[in-house]
């Protein structure tokens, strides 16, 4: 039986539907959003990139940017135990919250919160961070907007160290930054600092020896271990902010950074920025060098000068043992 023809009518529109599937597959879905070589800051894709909104959690990065300075001047080591206060386990209480349940009279180091805070996303982490550092929070929270000036970030403001909505939830009054302001960030970051030690761990119990039961904590980042030389940096997520991702790829000796800001869910954010990392490699410079960190070191070489995060090993948890914690993913 021979098969009957569509009439040219139906062809066409059953051929608009699927172009117009696939543009909407495939076109952006965010505020803002840049693309830089780590090397040498040229952009190479942006998109709105001057757009101001909330990062979210991705504050966190400064938050651990300032805590460098502090470990650079010598007021704190990555060692110095920190006193779990009453103000800091009250962040664990507020409700929608990302946390690893800090308890007044804890004692972790600067160490364990740091990862508590690149992993999990701790906002309690982040802020007990800021107040042992900082004296009070305040006086962190003004130290980050310097540094935001030092490094020229011209077009953001920071009022808190994690990132989470002031409580009138008023935009305005919380942090704000650019997708082109965070790249700089994100970009200091991976030349002068060990950020990557701590955002390219997927899974790691937090109070492991200090707890009766650790956290288990599991990285927000979804492209971590999905694409290949991802390994940062951080995620954001508020009502506000929409969904954020701050991410770094090495390929083929060079290292690109994305920044998209404002997605309306989690798989939009990770496709769309899976695509600009393929558009940048696309453009980079065929002539430039491989990425090399401040000093022409290798990107797997401690900084000198930055105390490095020391390669503890962590027993791997099983359901046995310590209990899986999940909590909602930014």
């Amino acid at each position: 039986m021979p098969l009957k023809r569509l009439p040219l009518a139906a062809v066409l529109l059953v051929l608009a539907v699927s172009a117009g599937s696939l543009q909407a597959r495939t076109a952006p879905s965010y505020k803002g959003a840049i693309a830089i070589d780590a090397m040498t800051g040229a952009v190479l894709v942006q998109d709105n990139a001057d757009a101001i909104s909330p990062p979210a959690s991705m504050t966190k990065l400064m938050t651990y940017a300032v805590l460098c300075d502090y470990i650079k001047d010598g007021a704190i080591s990555l060692d110095t135990p920190v006193t779990v206060t009453h103000d800091d386990a009250r962040v664990a209480d507020i409700p929608d919250s990302t946390k690893v349940w800090l308890r007044q009279g804890e004692v972790f180091t600067v160490d364990e919160l740091i990862y508590a805070a690149m992993i999990q996303s701790a906002n309690d982490a982040a802020y007990a961070l800021a107040h042992k550092a900082g004296g009070t929070v305040a006086a962190f929270v003004a130290r980050m907007n310097v540094k935001a000036r030092e490094l020229g970030m011209n077009h953001s403001t920071f009022r808190s160290p994690n990132g989470f909505p002031p409580p009138n939830r008023h935009i305005a009054e919380g942090d704000l930054t650019t997708p082109r302001d965070f790249a700089i960030l994100c970009r200091y970051l991976v030349l002068n600092t060990d950020v990557l030690r701590y955002t390219s761990v997927k899974t790691r119990p937090f109070g492991a020896g200090v707890r009766l039961k650790p956290v288990i904590m599991n990285n927000h980042n979804h492209l971590l271990g999905k694409i290949e030389g991802v390994d940062g940096l951080k995620t954001g997520f508020t009502s506000g902010a929409g969904f954020c991702l701050s991410a770094t790829v090495l390929r083929g000796g060079h290292r690109i950074i994305v920044v998209t800001m404002d997605s309306p869910d989690a798989r939009t954010r990770d496709l769309n920025v899976r695509e600009l990392m393929d558009d940048a490699f696309i453009k980079f410079p065929i002539a430039e060098g491989p990425f090399t960190r401040a000093g022409g070191l290798p990107s797997n070489t401690a900084l000198p000068g930055v105390p490095a995060s020391p390669m503890r090993p962590t027993p791997t948890p099983t359901a046995d043992t310590w209990p899986i914690i999940h909590v909602p993913g930014h």
